[in-house]
């Protein structure tokens, strides 16, 4: 629903802004060529799609689907490797006009982040709303880049309202009509409600916000735990969670979904190394480095396998991370298919306490390293696929 009035709209003031196909409206921006065309951000053949743009989604394709699948869907789609350090720039000016706006932010990734506007209308002599207005056009003015902004009285409903009409959305949820809004929307909705969890509630006959209505709290947390405690709330549109500026990044992970359950190794190998490439990126964006590595796989009847193994210096480096993570799927043997794999870096520190003291079992470590920063700078001055392993074309 795109807003043209709406009885709260200059009430509310907790917002989610999320970009518009965010790498791929980088892309078209920077090559007007592309703005007609299907975009995939994404891997060779036996890759998976990254992101693609609106014109490509319209055609099925979708991000973690296998490349080869997508282009089946979109023949003519524009492939396109990602360019993280491009898109890490691009983030950091859009923070820096959120900035002006309010000092109450809290990023979840690139390209989203919540803001909470409250006491900000005597600042800048004009309500949140007209304020986010401005946001978008300055986003689309100065960087070329469109985002779509959901505006609630709390984060979970701001989130929801963001994804209501995109792109370029403007959506509101008042807080006089949650009720009505949520009543008949699936649960699916919820933020973190993956297709595991959704299972687990519809074998429970939770479909709908209201069936989870009909359940008691006690019920549902006895069903549930925790999580119970949580849908519980969120069933009435309520949420007192604060919108926490600088929140320290617990963790750096990325994951991806099959689109046929796989057991072949050399594939799975070339997810682990896209994978640590991906969370080396983030961290290096982040100056962050991880003193544990993560493995993380689901089977095909969705049970879960998760390994870690702390390393005695904390690194952001994408050798150490895959090496790391290989040898966990190693231990792991041979229990696929797998329809997920995830690879992270955890317990994070400064990036200035990272690959300190080198790995005397690994005399070659020292080399990869300057290798892979010479790499990270070609690629910072040349594109991404300036230099290309060959693991990464698995």
């Amino acid at each position: 629903m795109r807003v043209a009035s709406h009885p709260e709209l200059f009430t509310l003031t907790i917002a989610h802004m999320d970009c518009d196909a965010f790498y791929a409206s980088v892309e078209k921006r920077d090559n007007p060529e592309l703005i007609d065309k299907p975009v995939i951000i994404g891997g060779g053949k036996r890759g998976v799609v990254s992101t693609a743009c609106y014109v490509a989604r319209i055609r099925g394709v979708r991000s973690a689907m296998p490349m080869f699948q997508a282009l089946k869907l979109c023949p003519d789609a524009v492939v396109i490797k990602p360019r993280m350090s491009v898109y890490v720039e691009v983030s950091r000016e859009i923070r820096k006009l959120m900035d002006e706006m309010t000092p109450v932010i809290e990023p979840l990734s690139l390209d989203e982040a919540f803001m909470d506007l409250s006491g900000t209308e005597r600042l800048h002599g004009a309500p949140p709303a007209v304020m986010l207005a401005r946001l978008t056009k300055r986003m689309k003015d100065e960087l070329g880049i469109t985002g779509s902004i959901g505006l609630s009285h709390n984060k979970f409903l701001a989130k929801v309202a963001s994804d209501l009409d995109k792109p370029r959305g403007f959506s509101v949820i008042g807080e006089a009509g949650t009720a009505d809004f949520l009543r008949d929307k699936p649960v699916r909705l919820i933020w973190g409600i993956g297709p595991v969890a959704q299972e687990s509630l519809e074998r429970a006959g939770i479909r709908t916000f209201t069936d989870l209505l009909r359940w008691e709290q006690d019920d549902l947390i006895a069903r549930f735990g925790n999580m119970g405690y949580r849908l519980w709330h969120l069933a009435r549109g309520q949420d007192k969670r604060r919108v926490s500026t600088n929140a320290p990044m617990k963790s750096i992970s990325n994951e991806t979904t099959f689109f046929e359950d796989t057991a072949n190794p050399d594939v799975l190998d070339g997810h682990i190394w896209r994978l640590a490439e991906k969370v080396s990126d983030r961290a290096k964006a982040k100056d962050l480095a991880g003193r544990v590595v993560t493995l993380k796989l689901k089977r095909a009847n969705h049970s879960a396998i998760s390994r870690r193994l702390s390393l005695r210096d904390a690194t952001q480096m994408a050798d150490t991370v895959y090496r790391t993570a290989r040898g966990l799927f190693e231990q792991v043997g041979d229990q696929g298919p797998y329809r997920l794999i995830g690879v992270g870096l955890a317990d994070l520190v400064p990036a200035e306490r990272a690959d300190l003291s080198g790995d005397l079992l690994d005399p070659q470590a020292g080399q990869r390293a300057k290798a892979e920063r010479a790499t990270d700078e070609i690629r910072k001055r040349f594109g991404s696929d300036a230099i290309l392993k060959g693991r990464s074309m698995r």
